[in-house]
């Protein structure tokens, strides 16, 4: 099937008299006949259900939608995209280890890695998607896990290299995560370009309407876990917590998935209500319609701030000339996002007045939603960040970061000139 198919029809199949729908499975627990059954499902010998807190029905059925639209091999749902952020990576990564990171990252996931996983004992290197090859390589040492960046770095809008970083990554024996959640995997899917892992806050486009907070984690299964059995001691050595399994020998392309769900959702239990996990699939279900809407208006609202004279700058990878524009062509030939991020003439006190005459366009801490919506990053989402650190990943103090909805273009373009021209004497 094609990516606008699978939005409809991936992952549930209803045989004959069942629901047409995804069914809401709203139940903590699982009845079994005997002991021996249930003992099965403890011991992974079997699959099923038995508490929500490790996995349900309803969760596994939109997982493994997102799954087949990214073209992994396993997935799972998680309770937001920072915990996917944060499974993704301890799933492989702990006490003492290292991961490379991009410095383009959303910076909410910049906080939970340089300063909550420290506290964990595991170490970053964060690295300017641009660096040269040499500062690349020096990124790397014996104890790295992984690497991590962002197809689309929020709310930087800096377009991540993947095939140059996966090569990198993999020449060090350790896999490349990606954060693919601007993108889509209507316009990306990091797995054909070399990506391992893939990523999403499912509370951004692929949900759609401002209904429901998730993650998302997808394996591609092309991992060689074993032949770096050294590195990865969590999935080439038995889990005496399951009675000696060994993930890498026993689940083959889904032991990454089986781990992180048998041993962090288990015990850490971040995982999305089933009543959450329908909504999220029906707004999947529109996801391609609803994204090529995104870009078509982002286009043109993109044109429009470039032309405009009251702004000082516009970053949007869909604009020829822009920095990026070469890179978006490659990994995302159809469209990149509908985010744009603009600065305007008068700093930083300009940028937040023109925002305070926006009528249609919300202040929001959200987006990537139908809606519309503008929030200034340095003041808000990354506000726990110095201006050293804003302006290495790409965040600028004067940035105002603009989620254009799928209301009409001209609409959206009307009020940011109202906008405009009632801040320009600031």
């Amino acid at each position: 099937m094609r990516k606008e198919t699978k939005c409809i029809e991936g992952g549930y199949n209803p045989k004959n008299g069942e629901p047409r729908m995804v069914p809401i499975i709203q139940s903590t627990t699982f009845k079994y006949d005997t002991s021996a059954d249930m003992g099965k499902l403890f011991d992974l010998e079997a699959n099923g259900y038995f508490y929500t807190r490790l996995q349900n029905p309803t969760n596994d059925y939109v997982a493994a939608k997102i799954t087949a639209l990214e073209g992994g091999a396993a997935g799972m749902l998680t309770s937001s995209g920072q915990a996917a952020s944060f499974f993704s990576v301890f799933n492989i990564a702990s006490a003492g280890d290292h991961v490379v990171a991009s410095t383009a990252i959303y910076g909410g996931t910049y906080n939970l890695f340089h300063v909550t996983m420290r506290k964990m004992g595991i170490d970053f290197t964060f690295v300017d998607p641009e660096c040269s090859d040499e500062e690349l390589e020096a990124a790397f040492k014996p104890n790295t896990k992984a690497v991590f960046g962002e197809t689309i770095a929020n709310p930087a809008l800096i377009v991540f290299d993947i095939e140059r970083f996966a090569k990198a990554a993999h020449a060090h024996g350790v896999p490349l995560i990606i954060d693919n959640t601007f993108a889509t995997p209507i316009n990306c899917r990091p797995i054909e370009w070399g990506a391992d892992i893939v990523t999403h806050s499912t509370t951004k486009y692929l949900d759609g309407h401002d209904a429901t907070v998730g993650g998302a984690i997808v394996d591609s299964g092309n991992f060689d876990w074993l032949a770096h059995a050294d590195k990865f001691p969590g999935l080439c050595t038995p889990d005496d917590s399951y009675h000696g399994i060994t993930y890498a020998e026993k689940f083959g392309k889904a032991a990454y998935i089986t781990k992180a769900t048998a041993q962090l959702m288990r015990d850490i239990g971040a995982i999305p209500s089933p009543m959450n996990c329908y909504m999220l699939n029906l707004g999947i279900e529109s996801l391609a319609v609803r994204i090529k809407r995104h870009c078509e208006n982002a286009q043109k609202v993109a044109e429009f701030l470039q032309a405009n004279e009251n702004v000082s700058y516009v970053t949007y990878p869909g604009l020829p000339g822009d920095k990026y524009y070469e890179l978006a062509q490659k990994y995302m030939p159809d469209g990149t996002c509908g985010v744009i991020s603009f600065g305007v003439k008068g700093g930083r006190k300009a940028a937040e007045e023109m925002m305070k005459h926006l009528k249609l366009a919300i202040i929001a801490t959200h987006v990537a939603d139908a809606h519309t919506c503008v929030l200034h990053p340095a003041s808000s989402t990354h506000r726990q960040m110095t201006d050293e650190e804003l302006l290495a990943g790409g965040v600028k103090p004067d940035m105002v970061r603009f989620s254009v909805g799928i209301e009409n273009a001209d609409d959206i373009i009307e009020d940011l000139a109202q906008a405009l021209e009632a801040s320009k004497n600031i």
